[in-house]
């Protein structure tokens, strides 16, 4: 067996994506201040912008280059209708896609929703040394892609292996 490790508490930022909701119908948001607070996390700011990509990209540019944020999750606008448009503000900021994320929450919500998960564009990467997970907007895809694929990658316990042992290689050139 191998050395226990310790948990490592780490600073993620939620950023809920809507042209509708306000602080106080915010669920989704919530739900990830909860889900991250209850397993031992800080959260390290949250906020609200609407469907626009420069809106989008501004926030989460801020947070990623202020050394306190380690992750960034990021609820609504992964659909496909006009205004939906998170994956396109992300994905130019990305230094490198997390392709089994999108992947594994897809086929994890088949078992769910069935092929309405197709319609979803749920992406993670890493920008400037930062994880952003970029979940859809409903509070039960939020809760699934938590409790099934992001709380474990963010415990630095979590064997074989983890996201957070590779935090310190992540800004290496």
């Amino acid at each position: 067996m191998g050395q226990q490790r310790d948990f490592i508490a780490l600073n993620i930022a939620v950023l809920t994506v809507s042209d509708s909701r306000g602080e106080s119908d915010d669920k989704s948001g919530a739900l990830l201040v909860k889900l991250l607070t209850e397993s031992g996390h800080r959260l390290a700011e949250k906020a609200i912008v609407p469907d626009d990509k420069y809106r989008i990209r501004e926030v989460i540019s801020r947070w990623i280059v202020e050394e306190p944020t380690q992750v960034v999750l990021t609820t609504g606008g992964t659909g496909v209708t006009g205004r939906d448009g998170t994956p396109e503000a992300v994905t130019p900021l990305l230094d490198k896609i997390i392709d089994g994320f999108g992947e594994t929450f897809r086929s994890l919500s088949y078992q769910s929703i069935g092929t309405s998960t197709l319609q979803s564009r749920a992406i993670a990467g890493v920008a400037n040394g930062t994880y952003i997970f970029c979940l859809p907007g409903s509070s039960g895809a939020c809760k699934d892609a938590w409790t099934q694929l992001i709380d474990s990658q963010l415990d630095h316990r979590t064997r074989p292996c983890n996201l957070v042992e590779l935090m310190p290689r992540l800004r290496e050139v």
